[in-house]
């Protein structure tokens, strides 16, 4: 899948990511994966249905759905590069990633954010009904090199 909108372009096309640019960003600029190594970067792109943004073949904006692609899918890795923001770019790539067809009827959609509740708002998330029947192994430091 391949579209082209105001001069970007958003693809599901594995082949056209840019792991270098993803690593960076994820290891330097997100709250959410500080320092995460280069390979588990690769690994999670392998295992994951990606989505990216380009503008002039440069990848300016990436994220990745972690699914079994009939039930369940969750959201990760969401960003587009600062310079970009306030064109629309995160809900196209919204509307774009939820209607693919590899995840449609499925039974749960599911993400974490710290700053963008009105963002996936606009796309039906809302928080968790019965938060207390979540639980989770949380590794906050994982990526951290020791002083």
């Amino acid at each position: 899948m391949e579209i082209q909108e105001q001069g970007f372009i958003f693809s599901d096309d594995k082949l056209k990511l840019d792991p270098i640019a993803i690593h960076h960003y994820l290891s330097t600029q997100s709250y959410w994966a500080k320092d995460i190594p280069m390979e588990v970067v690769k690994t999670s792109i392998e295992n994951s249905l990606c989505f990216g943004i380009y503008k002039e073949s440069k990848q300016i904006g990436f994220a990745r759905w972690i699914t079994d692609k009939a039930t369940f899918a969750y959201l990760a890795d969401v960003y587009v590069k600062e310079e970009y923001r306030g064109q629309g770019l995160s809900k196209k790539l919204m509307s774009i990633m939820l209607f693919h067809k590899d995840l449609q009827g499925l039974r749960r959609y599911m993400l974490a954010t710290q700053d963008a509740h009105g963002l996936y708002a606009q796309f039906g998330f809302k928080a968790i009904e019965h938060p207390e029947r979540l639980m989770a192994v949380v590794i906050p430091d994982i990526y951290q090199k020791p002083d």
